[in-house]
């Protein structure tokens, strides 16, 4: 895209149309998340080739094997997160810098890792009150399990038989069980793949 084509393009319109014809009509309505998100530009934390469909309703590559959420994915994510001022929040990065950009303000610190560090990661500290996944996964490592503290909240992607849902849990009695809460199309993290098991 040229410079003379990106001047022409009204970042700010698009991300009003992004909150009025993917959010609200998608029952996104809490007015912390939609001002979240008209206040961080989405252009600025995608690549620069796709800075000119930053606000359309689908995933946007990042590169071979990971993607930026729809704006919708992240609106729902936000929601049920409910982050507090107070949270000590981990955020697992799908490689874009903008979910980040959105919870930022929004809790008392933050700290990101990428999804391979966080896969990878055997044992954790117990200490963040909140846990946000950029992407679907299809198990949770232990370790990163590790990382919330006791009655901290958790809410990632989950991939179930192929299909992809937002889900949400908290950290009970030292364990952390996943509640799948709707269907959507939410780009998957192969780092968090299950093992494969043998099939006759």
């Amino acid at each position: 895209m040229t410079v003379a084509t990106e001047a022409k393009i009204d970042f700010s319109a698009a991300r009003r149309a992004m909150i009025d014809s993917q959010l609200r009509v998608s029952g996104v309505n809490a007015e912390w998340v939609l001002a979240a998100m008209d206040r961080v530009p989405r252009e600025d934390h995608v690549p620069a080739q796709a800075r000119a469909h930053a606000y359309i309703d689908r995933a946007i590559p990042l590169d071979d094997v990971h993607a930026l959420p729809a704006p919708l994915v992240h609106g729902q994510l936000l929601s049920e997160a409910a982050p507090r001022p107070g949270d000590k929040a981990l955020l697992v990065s799908c490689g874009s810098t903008y979910l980040e950009a959105l919870l930022r303000p929004l809790v008392a610190t933050l700290d990101v890792v990428s999804a391979a560090a966080a896969a990878a990661q055997t044992k954790g500290m117990g200490q963040h009150s909140l846990i946000v996944i950029d992407g679907a996964i299809e198990q949770l490592p232990a370790g990163l399990a590790a990382e919330l503290a006791e009655g901290g909240r958790i809410v990632t992607g989950l991939v179930d038989r192929g299909v992809t849902r937002l889900a949400s849990g908290r950290k009970i009695g030292g364990e952390v069980a996943l509640l799948p809460l709707a269907d959507i199309g939410i780009p998957v993290l192969p780092e968090f793949a299950a093992p494969k098991g043998w099939s006759f």
